[in-house]
């Protein structure tokens, strides 16, 4: 039989495989299945059809449907240009602290999640855990995942996502979309500008949509719901732009992402067609000069958003340990709301400060990683 690894062990050992987005992840599920399967557990996985990605799923004690589901990611964002004083796929204890690039986001919430289902399983009550893949560039692994789930391992009830919440129970969370954006225009020498069609300035004029919308929100009144969250209205927004070949060329390419997070209630289907609107506008525009020009758009990501559930099954579930009553919701996404719109009652419960997540040395403290050992031990004891 496999040795029982302390949680902190689960956790260092997770962290040293440097699961970022952009790589493999196999490594990391071999691993945890090996160690798994050590102690009996069953584990299946559910593989990323293009790149070699797996997500990893098992349950524990008797076949039944409602058990009680952890969910974690596997998958961690990079480290590059970041000035780390640790080595940060090594966690190192400093001032109370565990650094390390997934202490927080979420690593440490999945080697708890891991040491709970072996505890779950040699005690013989009913649990399940499911680590997925891609959820850092938004959210993309779980709802294959949880497809692949159904009819392998018993429906399964609560699930508790294990985001960084300070282990208190989040309930709502803001959904979002991101769309890849390309205009491509049609390039001539700078001084003759009105015969081509520049990419970058056009595509400025598909981003100036992101400030006309944030503005709008912004000054209307919020809903009940929408007040809860901070800013309490749906935001728009471009990271990153890439495009054009010289000063004085008009561009050719111009890429960019628009995202957008709302808050529940916003119809996300009517936000989607008012972008699809402004760029076909945009597009008809450019089309006017010139035939080959126009706009391309494919969706990045889609995550629903996390409702707030009358009498919720996880909430109580998650209160009722950790004795939280106050009503806490967060902007970020999460896959909780995947979980919610495939049938399961979820919340948001994990140990850390999202504030920590991303960010160069990355930690969790050791008060809450003890927060949330102890939270664990609660939950195998009252399945």
């Amino acid at each position: 039989m496999t040795t029982r690894l302390t949680p902190l062990q689960l956790m260092t050992k997770l962290i040293s495989f440097p699961t970022v987005s952009r790589d493999t992840n196999l490594p990391l599920v071999d691993w945890v299945e090996e160690y798994l399967s050590g102690h009996g557990i069953t584990c299946h996985r559910y593989y990323h059809p293009d790149q070699p990605k797996a997500a990893l799923f098992a349950h524990v004690g008797p076949e039944v449907e409602g058990a009680v589901v952890l969910s974690g990611h596997t998958d961690v964002v990079p480290v590059d240009g970041q000035p780390w004083d640790t080595d940060p796929f090594v966690v190192t204890e400093v001032g109370g602290k565990y650094f390390g690039r997934g202490t927080c986001d979420m690593k440490g919430f999945d080697g708890l999640a891991v040491w709970a289902l072996v505890e779950a399983h040699y005690a013989g009550k009913a649990m399940q855990i499911a680590l997925s893949f891609d959820e850092e560039i938004g959210c993309l692994g779980a709802p294959p995942m949880i497809q692949a789930m159904q009819g392998v391992v018993p429906k399964g009830g609560p699930v508790i996502v294990g985001e960084p919440s300070m282990m208190k129970a989040v309930t709502g969370h803001k959904g979002g979309q991101g769309f890849d954006t390309h205009v491509v225009g049609f390039e001539v020498h700078s001084s003759l500008l009105p015969t081509g069609v520049s990419a970058i300035l056009e595509g400025a004029k598909i981003i100036d949509f992101a400030n006309h919308r944030n503005a709008e929100n912004m000054a209307a009144t919020p809903s009940p719901l929408a007040a809860m969250f901070d800013p309490p209205f749906t935001t728009w927004h471009v990271g990153q732009v890439s495009g054009g070949t010289a000063h004085n060329i008009t561009a050719k390419d111009c890429r960019f992402s628009m995202d957008f997070r709302a808050v529940p209630g916003d119809d996300v289907v009517a936000l989607k067609e008012a972008y699809l609107a402004h760029v076909a506008g945009i597009e008809a525009g450019m089309q006017a000069i010139h035939p080959d020009t126009r706009v391309e758009i494919e969706t990045r990501f889609d995550v629903p958003p996390l409702k707030p559930e009358a009498d919720g099954v996880a909430e109580a579930l998650v209160r009722g340990i950790t004795g939280d009553n106050a009503g806490h919701v967060v902007s970020y996404g999460t896959e909780a709301g995947q979980f919610q719109a495939a049938g399961y009652s979820a919340v948001v419960c994990g140990p850390g400060d999202i504030a920590q997540a991303h960010q160069p040395n990355e930690f969790i403290t050791v008060a809450q990683f003890e927060a949330g050992h102890a939270f664990m031990r609660d939950l195998v004891a009252r399945l």
